[in-house]
């Protein structure tokens, strides 16, 4: 994908975080059931000392995740949504919040859950989501688990995206392990996504 497609999709994230409710996250079923699920999902290996959401929005599901972390990080690539998401948490201690592309994003650390939902196909063509893949694995702990949540391909180029849930799916399990999938559909067309959490085969040596 070309460098106007990918600063297109750019304007396209600041127009629509400029609403009361960006995508309905809060006020939709369809979105609080998707949030419940993959909560229910990042949770599945107990407390969680170490995660990283990717792509934050206005902080809908921010405010659910925070609270199960010793420590979280919260990267988007644009700096309305984390500031609108820092003002809806109050800006808590244990939280980093970080305006980062997550093709670049290159910390020291590794993190035992990774959540990234609704987000890359935001990122480019296929060689820019498996380069956003190949990032987030390597940020993955030996033994860690990711979360990833994505209309499915068909929805995603109907938008005028390359890919969505389908094709990514299947680029995490070239590296990692899926531990589980499930379905999430609401009334629309447009609400229908795959959830699924995967874990980092690799043991700590």
């Amino acid at each position: 994908m070309n460098e106007l497609t990918q600063i297109d999709n750019y304007q396209l994230l600041n127009r629509e975080l400029a609403a009361d409710d960006p995508w309905g996250l809060d006020a939709n079923p369809f979105e609080r059931e998707r949030h419940t699920q993959m909560l229910r999902l990042s949770l599945a290996q107990g407390s969680i000392s170490n995660a990283l959401e990717v792509g934050c929005a206005a902080g809908a599901f921010t405010v659910q995740l925070a609270p199960h972390c010793q420590r979280l990080t919260v990267i988007d690539v644009v700096p309305q949504a984390i500031e609108r998401a820092r003002r809806r948490m109050k800006d808590p201690p244990h939280i980093s919040w970080i305006v980062s592309d997550v093709q670049q994003f290159a910390p020291d650390e590794r993190f035992d859950l990774i959540v990234v939902a609704e987000v890359l196909y935001y990122v480019g063509g296929i060689a820019e989501m498996r380069a956003a893949v190949r990032n987030l694995v390597r940020m993955l702990a030996p033994g860690g688990h990711l979360v990833f949540g994505s209309a499915r391909d068909t929805n995603c180029r109907r938008w005028g995206h390359v890919a969505g849930a389908e094709t990514v799916v299947g680029m995490l399990n070239e590296t990692l392990l899926e531990v589980e999938r499930l379905e999430c559909r609401g009334e629309s067309v447009n609400e229908d996504c795959l959830l699924a959490r995967f874990q980092n085969p690799v043991s700590a040596s």
